[in-house]
């Protein structure tokens, strides 16, 4: 005959296992979900982002995310080969810094996924005109497609192509674009649209 005390205290044993591998459980979660924002890593849930807008800093080599004025995702960032410093021309390899806009979006893009930006902007114009880097055709062209809301032209010695990729490689190596892990341009691509703002500090 099985005692009754012996299989009381062998239930209660079993409920207090389950409610501490219960506990265990939700607090690793957690653990693991704080963790892998702060090392800017996307979480796998999807996202819903009503006013995106993206922050690249190129001093900390990291892009945030926000919706409006909360912080939304961090991900860690690749810039151009010589990345300090504002871009002068094209094949410097400086990533710009400045206030831009999403002006193009490729999904087929070699680098994984690519959303353009409208680079050279007014600061570019103004510092290709006094510096005799493009002619006054040039400017009134790339200053009409930035009022129309268009992408300007990429093909002037200001250089241009600029924008935020996949491929992150863990250095600096591209021709001023920002590279990201392929899941994050993934994530990135499909929160911003064209005209979001991006804006890049140094």
């Amino acid at each position: 005959m099985v005692d009754t005390n012996i299989l009381n205290v062998s239930r209660r044993h079993v409920r207090a296992s389950a409610v501490l591998v219960g506990v265990l459980a939700i607090t690793i979660c957690v653990c693991l979900g704080v963790v892998a924002v702060a090392h800017g890593v996307a979480l796998p849930s999807a996202i819903t982002v009503r006013e995106p807008r993206l922050v690249v800093l190129k001093s900390q080599r990291i892009a945030h995310l926000f919706d409006g004025d909360q912080l939304i995702r961090s991900y860690p960032i690749d810039l151009g080969f010589s990345p300090d410093g504002q871009k002068m021309c094209m094949a410097d390899g400086r990533t710009p810094v400045g206030r831009f806009r999403v002006a193009t979006k490729n999904p087929e893009s070699p680098y994984h996924r690519f959303l353009g930006i409208n680079y050279p902007h007014e600061d570019a114009v103004r510092l290709g005109l006094r510096s005799g880097l493009i002619t006054q055709g040039e400017a009134v062209r790339i200053r009409a497609a930035l009022s129309a809301g268009r992408c300007p032209d990429w093909t002037t010695a200001l250089g241009g192509g600029i924008g935020i990729h996949g491929h992150r490689l863990g250095r600096d190596w591209t021709a001023g674009c920002v590279a990201v892990a392929d899941r994050h341009i993934e994530e990135l691509f499909s929160v911003l649209r064209v005209g979001d703002p991006i804006e890049i500090l140094p």
